[in-house]
């Protein structure tokens, strides 16, 4: 098996799953995978993902893993209970070999929000391993000196943290099982932990995460007004966490729309906010401005950087912001796919709630997600962004 347990998931899964079960336990979603790799087909491998799929809804918490979750702050007693009666139904899942699609194959998510939403972290990393099993064997002693160079290099960092984002995006579990220690023995203090939720528990680490794009574009259909779905989405998370796990999403309509929203209100009751598409300096500087036009210390508010890190633009952007805000990093792939075979670049997003569309306007080209043209459009309007070029 590739997953063993169902607590080999992002911390953000478990967050959101929670604020789903106490704030809309009726809502149904469709989630669609996309490979952003060109020339991959993964349809040799179907019947494969397809076998892991299946171990994976075989996975209960156990009850040391339950006990774990009650001992984390922000963690509710009846949420616990709830997961110590889950499991993953495999009946919410599709898969199939189809000629033409991304990757060569068709994977869909369709059924309720509450029991389809930790799907997305394991199968990601199903798919990935699956995918490098087939390909020629990588050179663990490469990756092991590639990590090295890593460690040697994020030493510089002022006072601010990496931690692991790479486990949708790994070569494999045990690799990333391999790479934790390492870099929590050579960055010291300078490691803050992993999204890893298991392996957070394993090896006494912090689990990192707070919430994805599906909970924003969800409020899109959840939300009184359109308009109004950030700020929903917002609401309803300082209600769910009174003041916890306090970092805000900035680009699931792009930067503009994420500040016009982001008012006096949500920038004192958020303790920072997370970049993940478009240029990191630019993203910094006009979130601090953000804050300073609001009469609020930069150097109060932590910048999260998650995008397509490397050691390399960690230190630049530490260089750059590192005396004028709380800074942290999550790298990704970077740290669990680089031993030498090139990563592939996967992701599973909602693409419907209750019926309706919804979608990701990235601050990135290529890194948006919605199959509803129409809709796209509409939601471009709506938020005052410019038409997408034909």
């Amino acid at each position: 098996m590739i997953i063993r347990s169902l607590l080999d998931t992002d911390l953000y899964k478990l967050t959101m799953m929670q604020a789903v079960l106490h704030q809309h336990p009726a809502a149904q979603v469709t989630y669609r995978f996309r490979c952003r790799t060109p020339g991959i087909d993964l349809s040799p491998f179907v019947e494969e993902i397809r076998a892991e799929i299946d171990a994976l809804c075989s996975l209960c918490f156990t009850d040391d893993e339950l006990d774990y979750l009650r001992g984390l702050r922000f963690i509710k007693p009846d949420f616990v209970d709830f997961l110590g009666l889950f499991h993953l139904d495999a009946k919410y899942v599709r898969l199939a070999a189809v000629p033409g699609a991304s990757g060569g194959i068709e994977l869909e998510l369709e059924g309720p929000w509450l029991h389809t939403i930790l799907f997305e972290v394991p199968l990601l990393a199903i798919v990935n391993e699956v995918w490098f099993r087939h390909q020629p064997p990588a050179h663990q002693a490469e990756g092991l000196r590639r990590l090295d160079a890593k460690i040697a290099r994020l030493r510089a960092l002022p006072a601010c943290t990496v931690s692991d984002f790479g486990t949708r995006r790994r070569y494999s579990r045990d690799w990333q099982a391999r790479v934790l220690p390492i870099l929590r023995d050579g960055l010291g203090d300078r490691f803050a932990g992993t999204s890893n939720v298991g392996f957070a528990r394993e090896y006494d680490m912090v689990a990192h995460g707070t919430m994805a794009h599906e909970f924003l574009q969800a409020f899109q259909a959840l939300g009184p007004r359109l308009v109004d779905s950030q700020k929903a989405a917002l609401e309803a998370w300082v209600h769910e966490y009174r003041g916890d796990l306090g970092v805000a999403l900035s680009d699931v309509v792009g930067l503009d729309a994420f500040l016009r929203d982001f008012d006096l209100y949500f920038c004192k009751l958020f303790d920072g906010v997370r970049h993940d598409s478009g240029d990191p300096f630019d993203w910094g500087e006009r979130v601090m401005a953000h804050f300073e036009r609001h009469r609020i210390d930069p150097r109060t508010r932590t910048l999260v950087f998650s995008d397509s890190l490397d050691a390399d633009r960690v230190l630049a952007l530490a260089d750059r912001f590192g005396t004028r805000a709380r800074l942290a990093f999550g790298i990704g792939t970077n740290l669990t796919n680089d031993l030498g075979p090139t990563p592939i670049s996967i992701v599973i997003k909602m693409v419907r709630c209750n019926g309706q569309p919804v979608a990701k306007i990235s601050d990135s080209p290529g890194k948006g997600m919605g199959d509803d043209p129409g809709y796209l459009a509409y939601l471009r309007q709506v938020f005052g962004l410019p038409a997408q070029a034909p």
